[in-house]
């Protein structure tokens, strides 16, 4: 089969590799109609080389028809569609249980100190090959897979596999009261769908913060107040000015640790993109690498007793994280890998009406062959051509 694999730095490739098979009883074999590349897939273009091999399959946001099924899986049979949510876990372990999906018991990749293994996404998560291709081996399918009807095209359910349990998450987590004030840093596509989910669950005012123009005016489009980051002299007082003066509920941190602001944690990540496999690893493991520009940012502006959610990824263990700002301002932070399956059933609804109050069947802005994954990754790095979300048909 074809699949899209890592090559190194800021560099794919569509292979042809072996197709997968069953291993395990709890095993399904989905062939791929539609895969797309999540904004932290580029951190496997950019950032997270040392925890990679020349040739992993990337990707861990796929739909597709079940080809075949282990004698253990019940609930699903060959025919069916379904999303394959992005983590892999077991549903009956005490993680799952508490719809902590994210920390499963069973696939918890112990020898990382890592929490539930998943798709495409380095030996730090189990290093299990992706959905970037035209056939997935599902681990776990007694459980994971998503059943869904067919008729409406993939994009109607394709997000259910990461971006919208993610933002769902990520707006839970920030806990704005209804009518309250919500600012996104950062309208990459989970940002951009947080601030839809955000409106839709009766936040009164939200505030879209960016630097790409086509990612803002999406965000204005579904009713956000938009600023350019680069356009604002004093972004906190603008901000507090649109909050009563005092900062929003709640702010969610959707950039991460690609923050385009912060030299110092530039530097670190360069630098661990220079050194051998091993050192790198060493360095990521347990030196501050994180660029944390967006998450002071989001200190800053929160009120004091708000809120904020962290969705955007980081990886450094030592980063300086400034406590006191925290303590004094009396902060709550919640963050967190999405707990898909935990959920499905506030999201499902809608999706299955003919309305689309989401905006799902138009997120993405792209639509490729899997062969032209390499130019893809290029052109969402370089945020070209409104490159928002891109969506690879094998």
């Amino acid at each position: 089969m074809r699949a899209v694999t890592w090559q190194g730095r800021r560099k794919v490739g569509v292979d042809e590799v072996p197709d997968p098979s069953i291993q395990e009883p709890t095993d399904a074999i989905v062939r791929i109609t539609s895969t797309a590349i999540c904004g932290s897939d580029l951190h496997l273009y950019e950032i997270f080389g040392p925890f990679l091999d020349k040739g992993d399959i990337l990707g861990h946001e796929p739909m597709g028809i079940v080809e075949e099924v282990g004698t253990d899986v019940q609930n699903i049979v060959p025919g069916d569609r379904v999303v394959v949510p992005f983590n892999i876990s077991c549903g009956s372990c005490f993680m799952c249980a508490q719809g902590l999906q994210s920390q499963c018991e069973t696939t918890q990749v112990r020898e990382r100190g890592t929490g539930a293994a998943l798709f495409g996404y380095t030996k730090l998560y189990g290093q299990v090959p992706g959905g970037q291709a035209e056939y997935l081996r599902v681990p776990m399918a007694h459980y994971g897979p998503i059943k869904v009807p067919e008729g409406p095209p993939d994009d109607r359910f394709l997000f259910l596999s990461d971006v919208l349990p993610t933002a769902w998450q990520a707006v839970e987590y920030a806990a704005v009261p209804k009518g309250g004030s919500l600012v996104v840093l950062g309208l990459g596509p989970i940002g951009d769908m947080s601030v839809r989910v955000a409106l839709q669950q009766g936040a009164g005012h939200v505030i879209g913060v960016d630097l790409v123009p086509e990612r803002l005016e999406r965000a204005r489009a579904f009713g956000a107040t938009v600023l350019n980051v680069e356009e604002c002299e004093d972004l906190l007082g603008e901000i507090r000015d649109l909050t009563d003066g005092r900062g929003p509920d709640a702010v969610i941190d959707a950039v991460g640790m690609e923050s385009h602001v912060a030299p110092a944690g530039k530097m670190a990540q360069q630098m661990a993109a220079l050194v051998p496999n091993k050192v790198a690893e060493k360095l990521m493991e347990r030196a501050g690498v994180d660029r944390l520009s967006a998450l002071h940012l989001a200190l800053e502006l929160v009120r004091r007793g708000g809120t904020i959610s962290i969705i955007g990824v980081y990886g450094g263990m030592t980063d300086p994280v400034p406590m006191m700002t925290l303590f004094d301002k009396q902060v709550q932070a919640r963050m967190g890998q999405a707990n898909v399956r935990r959920w499905l059933d506030d999201i499902m609804p809608l999706l299955s009406g003919s309305e689309d109050p989401l905006g799902v069947d138009s997120f993405a802005t792209h639509r490729l062959s899997l062969d032209d994954a390499p130019a893809a990754y290029e052109m969402f790095q370089a945020k070209r051509d409104g490159a928002v979300k891109i969506v690879l048909e094998p």
